[in-house]
């Protein structure tokens, strides 16, 4: 796919590889939609920067694991662009729990992972998809996570979520199959927000990275943008960490 003049929506987008995505696909003059939930000066920032440079984007507001306020906003984008080509699923949260201490792994924290992990990624790709089939093309890429294939994390659902994010991906391609295309680019640690303060945890990570990297959020916007691309992909996990679970 050719992502020049593309409508493309990024959920999360205001901070993080959510931003680092959506500078990515401006750069390749695409329309960019930046979904925040909470982070409205993030997001309308990320917007300014890409405004700076010459591209298009707006801000939207809406909580991903809420499906009528995922269709609202899809229709906003639909109303005033006239279709959506593009879903990056980025969206996600996480709870740090330490991955032994199963009686803190409440019915509350699974509910809150799963919502916007793994339900909030499938009300995005259901929203989506009836404008992609429409136009015999689209293309949705999900954030999953090494911690998915590990099963090591921030936390013991976090891990499991990241996991199912996995298996989504796959049953979204065969569902949306032949017009849309769906793959999940998995990360290892990326050098985002998270890791201010945590330089001790960040020097113990180095001697497992075969490539002595830790990867950027343009580094994974990078391999977004070319699964975008690549027409000949579908259903596919995609890992970039530096050879850490090699």
């Amino acid at each position: 796919m050719d992502l020049h003049q593309k409508v493309a929506l990024v959920t999360g987008g205001g901070t993080g590889i959510g931003r680092a995505v959506c500078m990515a696909l401006a750069d390749r003059k695409a329309t960019v939609v930046v979904n925040y939930s909470r982070s409205k000066n993030d997001a309308e920032e990320t917007v300014r920067m890409i405004l700076e440079k010459g591209g298009r984007a707006i801000a939207l507001q809406a909580d991903v694991s809420r499906d009528q306020e995922v269709r609202t906003m899809v229709d906003q984008i639909v109303q005033q662009f006239g279709t959506i080509d593009i879903l990056v699923n980025n969206a996600s949260i996480t709870h740090h729990i330490p991955m032994d201490d199963l009686e803190a792994a409440t019915e509350e924290v699974w509910d809150d992972l799963f919502d916007v992990n793994v339900k909030g990624m499938f009300y995005c790709a259901r929203a989506v998809a009836p404008f992609m089939k429409r136009s015999k093309q689209g293309a949705i890429v999900n954030l999953g996570s090494i911690a998915g294939q590990t099963g090591l994390g921030s936390s013991l659902p976090y891990a499991v979520s990241k996991a199912a994010v996995h298996g989504l991906t796959k049953s979204l391609a065969r569902a949306l199959a032949p017009d849309i295309r769906v793959n999940c680019i998995v990360p290892g640690a990326v050098a985002t927000r998270w890791w201010a303060g945590r330089e001790e945890q960040m020097k113990q990570l180095f001697p497992h990275l075969l490539l002595q990297h830790i990867s950027t959020p343009e580094d994974i916007a990078s391999m977004i943008c070319s699964a975008l691309e690549q027409e000949a992909m579908t259903g596919q996990t995609i890992t970039v960490d530096s050879g850490q679970t090699l």
